[in-house]
């Protein structure tokens, strides 16, 4: 695999840094023009990960369980039609057929007072129309407006609740890829030093300074170091593939990410508040919670009388096979349904609508004390990232010390080899350590302000249009027809 960074960027790592604010994890000290920067990662991930994509669709999908439910405050129009053939085939008298057939009787053939026959080949048809309208049914309608208001704010803070999750994992996506670049470029740099190692210590050999132990022991590192560098491969691919999947787009040259430290609350007692009061997985579980309130309502009303009006209008032609003959008929109807007894179905539904309502608020406190655990938690890791990066600075500065010093005592017989390749290993892990923990930090900040609930685009001034799902919302609430879905997207 080609080297991502020069040997010189990957040292700059692991130089002391006096700020961390002011550089976090860089592969470079001058990041070239147009690198990827986390912000830019962070936009793409808010603009076409999928997971958000289809999330988005679903609150758009939700919009439309209000116009469902204003439905049943609207009249509802249906209409009817019939066309067919009829024969007619009429024996009786006269007087009979006269009163049978009416003022048709005498254009059918066979007619007469002492009896007839008759016969007739008629279209027949009818049109109609019904409109109902409700005028009560028990306050269905009302708490099912209001469920439906409470299941798409649910779905809203379910979206937010997805956005800060795609963009701590794409942050976490970014950090890794410079994490395990550097560390392979450190394992790069650790197999070139160890080569020189060796061959200084085969000179050695060569000359009677040092034994066949010696020789082996830096062949052995060296092997060693090489397998360390396949398998920092393997990892620098693994963090490629999540980097895409997350982003949308295989990852470049990234310049150096900063934390976020400074949008976050000063205290722990402060993230805590802010979590349980902000974060979208409480709020959503508060909104099931009244929408659950609302389906005992709407049992309940199962239980009430229902009061329609209902206006109908109808037109036959060639009633009853008569040619000619036409009925209109209209008529405008109150219905009253009231409910005795179902065989305890409704008395049922009504006491599983409480039992789910009790579920919905114990899931609601179940909630609290899972963004409380995960404020706390994630306060925690950046509080010890911070401390690993002082320790950390402080191992790597110590470590080539002692390894320099170690070269020195063993140019002059009082170090052996194996002295300086246990050193040298000591470094390596001392610097992994620190790019490790430099990683953490960042990672941490994000997932604290996601803890918090406050991780979005709009916190982080990310540039990118913003996804407002009022939009759609605001298109179909009181829509009454149509079958395109509106560009709310």
């Amino acid at each position: 695999m080609g080297s991502i960074v020069s040997t010189s960027c990957a040292q700059s790592l692991l130089r002391p840094i006096g700020s961390l604010a002011a550089l976090v994890l860089v592969l470079c000290a001058a990041a070239p023009a147009g690198a990827e920067t986390m912000s830019g990662a962070l936009a793409s991930a808010y603009a076409s990960n999928p997971d958000l994509n289809q999330q988005r669709a679903g609150v758009r999908a939700t919009d439309e369980t209000l116009p469902q439910a204003s439905a049943a405050w609207r009249p509802s129009v249906t209409a009817a039609g019939q066309y067919g053939f009829n024969y007619l085939d009429f024996r009786g008298s006269g007087a009979a057929a006269g009163a049978a057939l009416g003022p048709a009787g005498g254009s059918l053939g066979g007619g007469g007072t002492g009896g007839g026959h008759f016969r007739a080949r008629t279209d027949i048809g009818a049109a109609g129309v019904t409109v109902t309208q409700n005028i009560f049914n028990g306050n269905r309608t009302v708490n099912g407006v209001r469920q439906a208001e409470s299941n798409i704010a649910g779905a809203r803070e379910a979206l937010r609740n997805t956005e800060l999750n795609v963009l701590l994992g794409a942050a976490t996506a970014y950090m890794n890829v410079l994490r395990d670049t550097a560390i392979l470029e450190l394992d790069k740099n650790n197999i070139v030093v160890l080569e020189e190692q060796l061959r200084q210590t085969r000179d050695r050999f060569n000359v009677g300074e040092v034994t066949r132990t010696d020789v082996a022991q830096a062949e052995s590192q060296l092997a060693s170091a090489r397998s360390t560098y396949f398998a920092a491969q393997a990892n620098l691919q693994t963090s490629i593939a999540d980097y895409r999947r997350i982003i949308g787009k295989p990852p470049g040259r990234l310049e150096p990410a900063r934390t976020i430290e400074s949008l976050l609350p000063r205290t722990l007692g402060a993230a805590v508040s802010a979590a349980l009061a902000e974060h979208p997985s409480v709020q959503a579980a508060l909104h099931a919670a009244d929408a659950a309130a609302l389906q005992v309502k709407l049992a309940e009303g199962e239980l009430y009388p229902t009061l329609n009006v209902v206006g109908t209008a109808q037109q036959n032609w060639n009633d009853f096979g008569v040619p000619g003959d036409r009925l209109f008929n209209a008529s405008i109807v109150g219905q009253l349904s009231i409910p005795i007894y179902e065989g305890g179905m409704t008395y049922a539904r009504v006491r599983q609508a409480k039992e789910t309502l009790s579920q919905a608020r114990l899931q609601a406190d179940l909630q609290r004390d899972l963004v409380r655990e995960q404020a706390v938690s994630s306060w925690g890791v950046l509080e010890a990232a911070r401390a690993a990066i002082h320790s950390s600075r402080a191992a790597v500065r110590s470590a080539e010390i002692a390894l320099d010093g170690i070269r020195q005592e063993a140019a002059v017989g009082q170090r052996t080899t194996f002295d300086i390749l246990f050193a040298q290993q000591v470094l390596l892990n001392a610097r992994v350590s620190l790019v490790t923990a430099q990683r953490d930090r960042v990672v941490a900040s994000y997932a604290v302000m996601a803890a918090i609930g406050r991780l979005s685009a709009h916190n982080l001034n990310l540039a990118v249009a913003a996804y407002d799902p009022t939009v759609h919302f605001d298109q179909v609430k009181d829509k009454w027809i149509g079958l395109r879905t509106p560009d709310g997207q």
